[in-house]
């Protein structure tokens, strides 16, 4: 791997933002008509090198340095949000390459935060007190609603991509259905855990994954309350690559922005990659050894020994790339990325097309909407840019 010079930044805990560095990341924007650019991504796609490291100031009282739980993008990609194990949520301004501000949850804990379509207002999950989600505005940490209804952990957060719709799935086996505007959800699903989802790009349709009965579910947003459109049967299409993780550790779901492909994520040796309109196994992406270890939604936490990466919930180690071409995934050490184009090995095996080294765990991943940048994390929060020089 190329050597390139990286900024480290703390994120001071006591305060607010910690200061604009002297350097900015100089991100250029690839928008054509407001939409992302996809022309650009197979080109750059090999030369991304870790940038800039933000790590988190030890506590005062000798607790270790909290996990990153989640990561999320604004609409327009210019900030990224964290929700962390301490229960704080970190903002980070993209462009400029800073950390923009803190905002604590102390009393109910927060996970799997998200931004609405307005970025200076976020949905997330409650650890402890309830299992209610929580509606704050950024710019004051006000609360502007409790939504309020679950009985058990909330696994999954998917944000409508053009209302301001969303769905939460729950241990308590419901899918509920909300718009920000009311309290009370509009909708619920009673399904046997329903512990992941994910709208389409188009908003029209939302996938549930069930990992107890093996299945991924599609329903039509508008006639929810009627039987799923579809119904994919992870066990009978994907047995022949993986006979583990069919029924357990399912980490992500998400559909390409094509719409043409789902991406199940596993804790195990590979991701499913399926077609979104048959339910097919199209590759199964080979994860190299060295995976990361991190609780699947719905699982319980073995505490033996205290907090450690393995007994600490994660919002997904993979995902695409705008263009829907490529997935990324973390590692041990560093990230692989997958091109869904290459030739497959037999059974459907589809091994990295690149790995690009770095001595930190990637545990949780997302790619920016608009940009060619992308975050991982695990106790660190670090950014990913192309090298010029490469």
């Amino acid at each position: 791997m190329a050597s390139t010079p990286m900024d480290l930044d703390h994120v001071d805990s006591a305060s607010p933002a910690n200061g604009t560095p002297s350097t900015s990341l100089h991100i250029t924007r690839t928008l054509a008509s407001n939409l992302p650019s996809t022309s650009a991504v197979p080109d750059v796609i090999a030369n991304f090198r870790p940038t800039k490291l933000f790590k988190r100031d030890e506590a005062k009282d000798g607790r270790p340095q909290p996990y990153v739980l989640s990561l999320d993008y604004d609409d327009p990609g210019e900030l990224l949000m964290t929700s962390e194990s301490d229960e704080a949520i970190q903002i980070y301004k993209v462009r400029e390459g800073r950390h923009d501000k803190q905002l604590l949850s102390k009393k109910y804990g927060v996970k799997l935060a998200k931004f609405t379509r307005n970025s200076s207002s976020i949905v997330y999950a409650s650890t402890k007190q309830n299992d209610a989600i929580r509606y704050l505005t950024t710019h004051d940490n006000a609360f502007i609603r409790y939504f309020e209804g679950h009985e058990g952990a909330v696994t999954n957060l998917a944000m409508h991509p053009g209302s301001d719709d969303f769905i939460s799935c729950s241990k308590d086996n419901t899918v509920r259905l909300w718009n920000t505007g009311t309290k009370n959800a509009t909708g619920i699903l009673h399904l046997n855990s329903p512990y992941l989802s994910a709208f389409d790009p188009s908003g029209q349709v939302f996938a549930v994954g069930s990992p107890s009965a093996g299945q991924v579910l599609v329903y039509d947003h508008r006639n929810f309350d009627k039987a799923p459109v579809s119904t994919f049967d992870i066990v009978e299409s994907c047995a022949s690559v993986d006979t583990d993780q069919l029924m357990k550790g399912w980490t992500k779901l998400e559909f390409s922005n094509d719409g043409r492909s789902i991406l199940l994520g596993t804790k195990g040796g590979g991701h499913f990659l399926l077609d979104s309109f048959g339910g097919h196994l199209k590759a199964y992406l080979r994860k190299p050894e060295g995976r990361t270890s991190r609780l699947a939604p719905g699982e319980e936490a073995a505490m033996n020994g205290g907090w450690n990466s393995t007994n600490v919930e994660s919002s997904g180690d993979c995902c695409f790339t705008p263009d829907g071409r490529f997935v990324i995934a973390g590692t041990k050490q560093g990230v692989v990325l997958w091109d869904t184009l290459a030739p497959l090995e037999e059974n459907k095996i589809l091994s990295p097309t690149h790995t690009i080294e770095d001595p930190r765990q990637a545990t949780v991943v997302a790619f920016n909407p608009r940009f060619n940048f992308f975050a991982t994390a695990d106790q660190e929060v670090l950014f990913w840019l192309p090298d010029p020089h490469a």
